[in-house]
Parts: structure tokens; C-alpha cells; sequence
């Protein structure tokens, strides 16, 4: 792969971090399904288990780096409807999020 290109696609995932109020990063699974270029989230979540066995195989805690969520998204109509996410770390920091 060339280098112009890796720089290009870690600016991207880098671009979708967010921040917690403490100062954690993290990505929303959803997010990272289209950047991915995953079209449907149940291809996606497929991935998202192989990385929780990956977790749990390298004793790591899973709760420790995905954490279920909701998430209000704009539907065509106009309306809203919550939805399954998945937040996404390297940190531990559950513990602080009440």
C-alpha cells in the first residue's frame, strides 16, 4: 500500500474520533461501518464479534472496549428513531461513566 494512501486513511479514522467529557477517544461502530465500507450493519457486526473474541482470547476485557449504546438518527420523513451503536476504545474507562 503506498504511504500517501495510509497517511489518507488514518487522517480519516482519526477524523470520526470523538471525546468523552474526561478525555477519551473513541468511534461510534456505526461510523466506522461506512468508513469501512461495510453497507449493512449485520456484515458489520460480524466484524465487531471477531474483535470482541480477539479481545477476549488476549485477555482483555470486552466491556473494557465496547460498550453497547443508543442513538437517535434522521430518518427521510424527517422523524428520528433510536438505534444500536457501539462505542468503540482502547481505553478503561467504563468505571467512569456512571
Amino acid at each position: 500500500m503506498k504511504k500517501e494512501l495510509i497517511h489518507s486513511l488514518t487522517d480519516t479514522f482519526e477524523g470520526h474520533a470523538q471525546e468523552t467529557e474526561t478525555g477519551v477517544k473513541f468511534w461510534l461502530a456505526r461510523d466506522l461501518q461506512h468508513l469501512l465500507g461495510y453497507a449493512e450493519w449485520r456484515n458489520f457486526m460480524q466484524v465487531v464479534s471477531k474483535a470482541k473474541t480477539a479481545c477476549e482470547v488476549t485477555e482483555h476485557a470486552i466491556s473494557d472496549h465496547f460498550v453497547d449504546v443508543n442513538k437517535m438518527v434522521e430518518l427521510g420523513s424527517g422523524g428520528q428513531r433510536e438505534v444500536d451503536d457501539i462505542l468503540l476504545t482502547n481505553k478503561r474507562f467504563l468505571k467512569f461513566l456512571g
